[in-house]
């Protein structure tokens, strides 16, 4: 059915409800109805017909108030603030003409929104405004406010946008065939640059699209393969914010793409962050890389963001529905669900199964799912980590030993996930007295990431949340944590008393940990902890594996070679992604069981290994595809 067919389909079952004489419009918004209103009272009192319209069109429905009913701003602004409680804290309220839009920023949403959403329907009653209530971070971001200014003021052009997508997301499907295939861009036995195009006669969905940073010659994907056509992409959908898995998003933009990512919101603001981050250092080492911060632009204009368990239409012959993967903040796991029951793919991206001091396991139970697309990081048979309590044990201890001798302990972090759980890890450990006294500082992303992080609660554990929520609880606040906030106070962190730095980046592939590891590398006090991946070619590993001088550019860009005589320790168990016993947890509790299961996102030996051993263990068809192979699955 083409898109106006449906639309004339849409505006007769509107006909039939008791609120039709209040629709003015019906049109769509990426995969969402919108009805705009010309009258919202009618619609106010029969929200229920509304779910069931909802239910029958098996749509999301959005209602949007017709300009002329809108009350002047001003009056709008003060009948917001007399009706919601001063104990919500509201912190900004954002009008935004071109959608009929009021952003209501509070510290405590929930007291904004009301029971059951009594005080955002009163609000939406009086004044006639859609509210949208949003949480002011505990932590102050200047991304997570220009991203939200952004998304606000843009809303002409964004509107516009997401009804061209609307209208290609509900085109004729002129396929008469049922076959489906998966092609491997990148990730592929390797670590790095992930992306996979999965094809139907209908429709063609990129699943991620990914840089490996710590490679020159292997840094991208094959976009070049025959099967990539920028402008006959339907969507991208993005599983996370790690650059291996977003890194390359906006070249699609510069050179032709021109659809929707789908992503959390949490997985939007944080991909921003790294990628301009990302940008500003190829800048700086005098890297060309191939997109701008326009094409970034273009990236966060085109995002249609999901919370977990939407099922969302994503493609003519494709739904999708997120949910937690237990990786880093919004992380998810996809399942896809294609054609009217055709065939089911899960995909899931980086996948931890276990719990965290951040997260909760990834989900494993779906309605159906033929093929699984795993992490296979650490798939190997040598693969098991520590318990998590042993790894936090030997964590403080090498600490407690470094600050003992007088010496600095400097850990390389990935800004996402890994930074904040060591942040919670040192503050649980001076709550409990063991690390009292000792300043850990924060280098790099690592502050604006954990921003985001209290900015997005409801994507964290049950625990941590409970304590984000009480300010003078809040891990990510404590005083033990100070932003270093330039060169000079670098320089004096370096001369000065024994400490914790945690900075960018995770691989040491950049970033001002070089700078620290330049100055603390000599002198035997000091310790360099791993606490997450180190990529193949990457300086972390050639360190890892006992180099123990390392060239590095000095003053006027002259090559100095750097005497690593600091102690080198790597603790295992802090890692985003499942050991080998926890992956094949993950397949045991899997439900349904796949018939088929494809090993990606590891070095060459863990992915065959693991396949190996599944299709052993479980009796299915398993895969460890090359890069640019292709393979039907159905």
């Amino acid at each position: 059915m083409a898109a106006e067919e449906l639309l004339k389909e849409i505006k007769a079952a509107v006909k039939e409800t008791p609120f039709a004489d209040a629709v003015t419009n019906i049109d769509f918004e990426g995969p969402r109805v919108v009805l705009y209103c010309g009258n919202l009272d009618p619609l106010m009192d029969n929200g229920e017909k509304i779910k069931d319209l909802a239910r029958k069109l098996r749509k999301r429905i959005i209602l949007r108030p017709d300009p002329s009913i809108l009350t002047e701003k001003e009056k709008a602004e003060k009948k917001i603030r007399e009706l919601v409680p001063d104990e919500a804290k509201i912190t900004d309220i954002i009008f935004s003409d071109d959608i009929g839009e009021v952003t209501i920023e509070a510290e405590k949403p929930g007291v904004a929104i009301g029971k059951g959403g009594a005080l955002l329907r009163e609000i939406m009653r009086q004044i006639s405004w859609t509210p949208k209530i949003i949480r002011a971070p505990p932590i102050k971001s200047d991304i997570v406010r220009n991203i939200r200014l952004s998304m606000i003021y843009g809303g002409a052009e964004r509107r516009e946008i997401l009804r061209r997508i609307g209208r290609r997301i509900h085109r004729e499907q002129k396929a008469k065939d049922g076959w489906v295939r998966l092609t491997a861009l990148g990730g592929a036995r390797e670590v790095g640059r992930s992306c996979f195009l999965l094809q139907t006669p209908e429709s063609r969905v990129m699943l991620d699209c990914g840089v490996n940073v710590a490679s020159d010659d292997k840094a991208f994907p094959h976009l070049e393969a025959p099967e990539v056509r920028l402008p006959e992409l339907d969507a991208l959908v993005l599983t996370h914010a790690h650059l291996d898995h977003c890194g390359f998003i906006p070249y699609l933009f510069k050179y032709g793409f021109d659809g929707p990512v789908y992503c959390t919101p949490p997985t939007r603001d944080l991909a921003i962050l790294l990628l301009l981050d990302y940008l500003d250092i190829a800048e700086r080492e005098g890297k060309q890389l191939p997109f701008n911060k326009r094409d970034i632009g273009s990236f966060l204009s085109h995002c249609i963001t999901l919370e977990y368990g939407d099922v969302t239409d994503i493609a003519p012959d494709i739904r999708i529905t997120f949910h937690n993967a237990g990786h880093i903040l919004g992380s998810s796991l996809v399942h896809i669900h294609i054609g009217d029951g055709l065939y089911n793919v899960v995909y899931t991206g980086d996948l931890k199964f276990d719990r965290t001091r951040l997260f909760s396991p990834a989900v494993y139970s779906f309605p159906r799912v033929e093929t699984l697309i795993i992490d296979s990081t650490y798939g190997g048979s040598e693969d098991i980590q520590p318990y998590r309590t042993d790894a936090e044990k030997a964590f403080i201890q090498a600490v407690l030993e470094t600050i003992k001798r007088g010496g600095k302990v400097l850990i390389p972090a990935f800004a996402v996930g890994r930074a904040q759980e060591i942040m919670v890890l040192l503050e649980s450990a001076r709550r409990s007295k063991i690390l009292d006294g000792i300043p850990v500082y924060l280098d790099g992303m690592i502050w604006e990431a954990t921003a985001i992080h209290t900015a997005y609660p409801e994507y964290l554990s049950q625990e941590l949340r409970e304590l984000i929520f009480k300010e003078e609880e809040n891990p990510f606040l404590s005083d033990m944590f100070t932003k270093v906030s330039g060169p000079d106070q670098r320089a004096e962190i370096i001369a000065g008393e024994p400490s914790v730095i945690l900075s960018t980046a995770g691989m040491m592939a950049g970033g001002p940990v070089l700078e620290y590891f330049k100055h603390l590398a000599p002198d035997p006090k000091n310790t360099l902890i791993f606490v997450g991946y180190q990529g193949e070619g990457s300086m972390g590993r050639r360190i890892q594996k006992g180099w123990r001088e390392i060239p590095m550019q000095g003053e006027k860009g002259k090559l100095v070679e750097v005497k690593v005589n600091m102690d080198v320790r790597t603790i295992e168990g802090f890692s985003g992604h499942s050991d080998r016993a926890q992956l094949l947890n993950y397949i045991r509790r899997l439900s349904p069981k796949p018939d088929r299961i494809i090993n990606v996102h590891g070095d060459d030996t863990k992915c065959t290994d693991f396949a190996a051993a599944l299709h052993k263990l479980f009796r299915v068809e398993t895969r460890a595809p090359l890069n640019l192979e292709t393979i039907r699955l159905r």
